[in-house]
């Protein structure tokens, strides 16, 4: 079994490279790493292309046209007949595509056939000196059928199931949109925790949160493209866009009183302490406001442009 590795990157230089390096240190040895460069400015293309740490990774170019499209080209361009879909800020311990091979392998006999995936681990972490120190917590467990951050499946289920949609040009959903697809055609999600990969992200700060709510607004939106295309109750569970979520996270935020505003001195309080997960925890409140209301604005501008 032959591993083509596809990461999409967009300036994210200092944590790509962990995140290479700990791929030239698996414990398995049929495998290359496909890099998507998505217009970074950051140096990264000039940097990985006079580099010779990383004789597994194949580097490819593209303006920048977003994740799904990134992914897209990732594939059309491996070589192996597996793709392992990661995030260019995770970083991977030695047996991490050893788990997923064997983990395939395993299903494939169980099953009697390739019709499914495995999923690894996914661990958040603050920590960049040293992102894989970072225990396993409750908030890291994640219910998605089909998510790119730590993935195996057979190339040509993808191709079959018609890759990524590239109408997705903003932030969200692409992934799982995709899953559904793939679950349409039958395949099984074998879970597959020896396979971690350690999800760096900055630790939370204040200033964070003009960009979180962005990214939250983004996420109602193509939320409601990936309801245009799978108009089910799943679906929409799934984005939030239900009366069960405008009640709890109305209620939660009274109305939208625990706002980003109100909450800041809390948030500094705790992140003063040491404690800027917790933070982030309580800065949940409003964000996911934020994501309810994106999401039926976006909606009700979808039903007037078709009325």
């Amino acid at each position: 079994m032959f591993l083509s590795v596809v990461i999409p990157t967009y300036n994210r230089k200092p944590i790509l490279e962990k995140c290479l390096r700990a791929l030239e240190h698996q414990q398995y040895s049929e495998y290359e790493v496909v890099v998507i460069d998505d217009g970074s400015t950051d140096g990264t293309v000039e940097w990985l292309s006079k580099s010779d740490d990383f004789p597994h990774v194949r580097l490819f170019c593209q303006d920048h046209k977003g994740a799904a499209a990134a992914r897209n080209y990732g594939v059309e361009q491996a070589k192996g007949d597996t793709i392992v879909f990661i995030d260019s800020d995770l970083v991977v311990t030695d047996v991490f595509l050893r788990s997923h091979v064997e983990a395939l392998i395993q299903g494939q006999k169980e099953f009697g056939s390739d019709r499914l995936f495995t999923y690894g681990r996914v661990i958040n972490t603050a920590n960049f000196d040293n992102p894989t120190s970072e225990p396993y917590k409750i908030t890291d467990f994640s219910a998605a059928y089909f998510a790119t951050g730590n993935v195996a499946i057979a190339r040509h289920w993808l191709i079959e199931a018609g890759l990524f949609d590239t109408g997705f040009k903003q932030y969200g959903w692409e992934d799982l949109e995709l899953g559904v697809r793939l679950k349409n055609l039958g395949l099984k999600l074998i879970k597959c925790p020896d396979a971690v990969g350690y999800h760096w992200h900055p630790a939370f700060t204040l200033e964070q949160i003009p960009r979180l709510i962005d990214v939250e607004l983004q996420r109602g939106r193509m939320g409601v493209v990936f309801y245009q295309k799978h108009p089910t109750w799943d679906v929409k569970m799934m984005i939030q866009m239900t009366w069960i979520h405008r009640v709890l996270w109305g209620v939660l935020s009274l109305g939208g009183t625990l706002n980003e505003r109100t909450l800041a001195p809390i948030m500094r309080s705790l992140i003063n302490q040491g404690k800027p997960q917790l933070a982030e925890q309580v800065a949940r409140i409003f964000l996911n406001w934020y994501n309810v209301k994106g999401v039926y604005a976006a909606y009700e501008e979808f039903q007037h442009k078709n009325s």
